[in-house]
């Protein structure tokens, strides 16, 4: 049975530690879904075009990693796209605890596991929101996102 992991977030945008959580999840699972939730009550800093670009611009050498777009439950878009496991970063205990509870939720609705990988050290301070406030304030964020220049 092929092991397919299902990478769930707004990535807005699509960070280093991001990168970090698919690259190991490439060594567990056969194929990789980057999904990109849409919320239409959301505001994006990044276009939802320039997200997808962006992400598949860095894994277009992989025929394992997809990029795909959802706006239904995680777990019910697990179950369109074939994914038997959702993929999960975490950089601290804090993110644990969140996850943690939405794992929880998730398995009480389907029988889709949450895999957990924690994000590399050096990544570990990487927040998106953090990200988004250099970005508007003119800052670079190159050291934070791979190929950011795509997202200009």
């Amino acid at each position: 049975m092929k092991k397919v992991g299902l990478f769930p977030g707004s990535f807005d945008p699509f960070t280093k530690g991001h990168e970090d959580v698919v690259i190991k999840a490439l060594t567990l699972f056969d194929e990789v879904i980057v999904a990109i939730g849409v919320n239409t009550s959301k505001q994006y800093l990044f276009s939802l075009e320039k997200r997808i670009a962006h992400i598949e611009s860095m894994f277009s050498e992989m025929k394992n990693v997809k990029v795909l777009t959802y706006s239904t439950l995680t777990v019910d878009f697990c179950q369109q796209v074939g994914a038997n496991f959702i993929i999960r970063g975490l950089r601290d205990s804090k993110d644990f605890e969140y996850e943690k509870s939405i794992a929880h939720m998730n398995s009480q609705m389907s029988l889709i596991e949450t895999v957990f990988l924690l994000t590399s050290q050096q990544y570990g301070a990487i927040n998106a929101t953090i990200v988004r406030e250099i970005f508007k304030n003119n800052g670079s964020i190159t050291q934070f996102v791979t190929n950011s220049e795509l997202l200009v």
